[in-house]
């Protein structure tokens, strides 16, 4: 993929010096990567061909399976070859897909990304990362380039074994800023109605037990009337209901969690499938007849 995410990031890797070539059905994608320098590929079957490392990010799950397995990408990797998945994808998709690579000796990691299309131009994107340790410190020196120097393992945070335990880690990661969207929302909501001003209120939240890093770094996006269009809503409904799915199968307490998807259900049913990561809080303004916005 040469989209938001994936032509800054096929560039960043083409920039530290190594050989890169894309490949995305848009053709307006495939031409603004060419006018970035990158070699593109004909098409997927052909990139697949050619190449020793398959770097997949794709905007979810159904656009995964659609591309490496109904179009049979991955049978298509060279013995011997790396499938590293940056998509924010689903450990019940990912780990299928990775045993049937497996198959033809191809080795996989799964490394969701944090961060936006800025931090993946710059460098400071952060990894969720799943799979076996050879796999992954072939995966290193690109993971590297593009999360920078950030500390300790530069940003790259290996949380288990399995090629789906970074997709689990990275979906609950998001549930519990989703569930910070609808939590502030409703604590703002309230205290204004009840005759708070709202940035007294946001000061005054951040710095108690309940602050949060959506407080610090999102809440101000909010009171300027800016929805977060970095992320489609439809895409945050299904990470949702990604992580319901998995709860009814793990036969877990899910209730908190399962209102949350339910609301930003609501926020995709009310609004479309506009980009708008804080489409939620959206909804719940109009519901409160209160708009939040200090603009």
């Amino acid at each position: 993929g040469l989209g938001r995410m994936g032509l800054p990031i096929a560039t960043r890797l083409a920039d530290a010096g190594h050989h890169v070539t894309g490949f995305d059905p848009s053709a307006a994608r495939s031409e603004l990567a060419r006018e970035a320098k990158l070699s593109v590929a004909p098409d997927a079957g052909a990139l697949a061909d050619s190449v020793q490392v398959l770097v997949t990010v794709l905007p979810g799950v159904t656009e995964l399976e659609e591309v490496l397995v109904g179009q049979g990408i991955i049978d298509r990797l060279t013995t011997g070859s790396l499938w590293l998945d940056l998509t924010s994808g689903a450990p019940d998709v990912a780990r299928p897909i990775a045993a049937r690579a497996a198959q033809s000796g191809v080795v996989s990691v799964g490394a969701p990304m944090a961060g936006g299309p800025s931090a993946a131009g710059s460098g400071e994107l952060r990894f969720f990362v799943g799979g076996e340790s050879p796999a992954i410190e072939r995966a290193r020196p690109l993971l590297e380039t593009l999360g920078g120097d950030r500390g300790i393992d530069r940003g790259i945070e290996i949380v288990g074994p399995d090629v789906g335990d970074g997709h689990t880690a990275k979906l609950l990661a998001n549930l519990l800023w989703f569930g910070q969207v609808v939590a502030v929302t409703e604590a703002l909501l309230l205290g204004v109605s009840l005759g708070l001003p709202v940035r007294t209120l946001r000061t005054s939240l951040a710095h108690s037990a309940g602050g949060s890093v959506f407080i610090d770094e999102s809440v101000d996006r909010l009171l300027a009337g800016d929805y977060l269009e970095t992320f489609g809503i439809d895409r945050c409904v299904e990470e949702l209901e990604t992580l319901v799915r998995l709860a009814d199968g793990a036969d877990v307490p899910f209730e908190l969690s399962t209102l949350v998807a339910r609301l930003h259900r609501e926020a995709l049913e009310r609004f479309g499938a506009i980009d708008g990561e804080l489409l939620a809080a959206r909804l719940l303004e109009q519901r409160a007849g209160v708009t939040l916005s200090e603009g």
